[in-house]
């Protein structure tokens, strides 16, 4: 659905992706690396597609009050707006494909789906695991 609402509107699915980011993070910012780390990517990939909404007015660099030598991202009343403008549309799909259910099923729903990501975390943990220890001499 992210994909089907970005299309048209300019932005990659990455950069979307840091700018629904950066409307959670908090109001001074987040840094570059954090962004990376989150996103599973590397910090020049996040670079470039801070380059890109910046020179969209959607995000902007400011300096960290925490640590002088560090620049943070922050998205900006442009990209709030654009949020919002893209969240709309989300929050209609999303009413419609969970039409019918009652608040007893949905709770349901939440609880199994955060068991999936659960059972598919500890999956990932035990093929890092495994992964190391074949590669180790």
């Amino acid at each position: 659905m992210r994909a089907r609402g970005a299309e048209g509107r300019g932005l990659s699915a990455g950069a979307l992706d840091l700018l629904v980011r950066l409307s959670a993070a908090p109001d001074d910012g987040i840094s570059i690396g954090e962004l990376a780390q989150a996103a599973g990517v590397s910090s020049r990939n996040v670079t470039g597609l801070v380059d890109t909404l910046e020179r969209d007015g959607l995000v902007e660099r400011v300096a960290d009050r925490r640590d002088r030598r560090s620049v943070l991202a922050r998205i900006t009343p442009a990209g709030l707006a654009w949020m919002e403008s893209f969240r709309r549309p989300t929050q209609i799909a999303m009413a419609a494909v969970f039409r019918g259910f009652s608040p007893a099923e949905l709770t349901q729903l939440r609880h199994l789906c955060l068991r999936l990501v659960e059972n598919q975390r500890q999956l990932d943990q035990y093929l890092s695991r495994t992964d190391s220890a074949n590669t180790q001499p």
